[in-house]
């Protein structure tokens, strides 16, 4: 009898167990899915910026805003143990990436192409996500993740070829542009994997909220180096306005998100939400730019939202408590 009941107490607590650990695995779906669609605007945001600053100055307020964010964070985080000097390398490492380098080069971009041909840009990046997770992390992605990661990207496709530039501006892709775009993705790629590697032995906050910090500082000492101080008084309330949102929502709450959404779930099927990004920006860019939306666009919306509920709901491989739950 006392065996009986010893058993029934265990199978009742692998139940709980196991209903904590799918419990963990939806919220980190839906932070990742939060993430996207925060990011969704930045292109948005950022264009308004850009027309009364540089591209530096724009990026560098940006950051800034988010570090008023991220400070609290930085300094009352929980972590697990103390920084060791290599990881205090890659830390560095990964804030350069992902930060001055990546944002200066995809807002280059953004400068010299349209919010809707950014945002298409940005499509390719949940492939290059899943890629590199299953050659660096050893992550397996099975069929029905890579038949949605290619039914996202074509949805993002059919979204952004539904619209065309607004004609008040005039404005027009250029194919440097997007180059610049597709640059930045791929530098992003290393920010994702070494963050996601921080996180193995560091909380997503602190590993957040450092990032951020020390990225904003290398940014400073190159935009003062090569523009200057930024402007103050000549800058508009609605560009004040478009440096916080993008620094805050952006970029602040985004980082902490997407890598707390990460740390509970593998990167190569988390990287389906990266396409809300550009859905949404691509959306932004056609209603609020003056872009007309056509069918092509409602059918990739379709084709994106059925790819995030075939990821998150079908293949799952089965998931141990112990890496998901903190």
């Amino acid at each position: 009898m006392e065996s009986r009941q010893a058993q029934k107490k265990i199978s009742i607590s692998e139940q709980g167990t196991a209903s904590a650990v799918v419990q963990v695995r939806w919220l980190g779906y839906a932070a990742c899915a939060a993430a996207g669609c925060l990011w969704g605007t930045g292109f948005y945001f950022g264009k308004i910026a850009l027309r009364e600053m540089s591209v530096g100055h724009m990026v560098l307020y940006r950051f800034l805003f988010a570090c008023v964010g991220m400070l609290p964070a930085a300094f009352f985080s929980r972590n697990r143990r103390p920084w060791r000097r290599v990881e205090t390398r890659i830390l560095l490492l990964s804030a350069m990436l992902g930060i001055p380098i990546q944002f200066l080069l995809q807002f280059h971009g953004l400068a010299l192409t349209t919010v809707s041909h950014a945002a298409l840009m940005v499509g390719t990046m949940p492939v290059l996500l899943a890629v590199a997770a299953a050659i660096f992390l050893g992550e397996r992605l099975d069929w029905i993740g890579w038949l949605a990661l290619a039914a996202s990207t074509v949805g993002v496709g059919c979204i952004v070829l539904g619209g065309h530039p607004a004609s008040s501006s005039g404005a027009r892709p250029t194919l440097i542009g997007d180059l610049l775009v597709v640059v930045s993705l791929a530098i992003a790629l290393g920010w994702v994997l070494m963050n996601k590697r921080l996180m193995d032995v560091h909380s997503p906050l602190a590993v957040s909220a450092w990032s951020i910090l020390a990225g904003t500082a290398m940014l400073a000492a190159w935009v003062f180096a090569f523009d200057g101080p930024p402007p103050v008084r000549q800058v508009s309330l609605s560009v004040w306005l478009a440096l916080a949102a993008s620094g805050l929502l952006c970029t602040a709450t985004t980082t902490f998100l997407w890598n707390w959404g990460i740390h509970h779930v593998p990167a190569s099927r988390a990287g389906v939400f990266l396409n809300i990004e550009p859905a949404l920006g691509s959306y932004l860019g056609v209603r609020l730019l003056g872009d007309r939306l056509g069918p092509l666009a409602w059918v990739g919306g379709a084709l994106i939202l059925a790819a995030a509920i075939a990821l998150t709901t079908l293949g799952h491989p089965p998931l141990e408590p112990e890496v998901l739950l903190e």
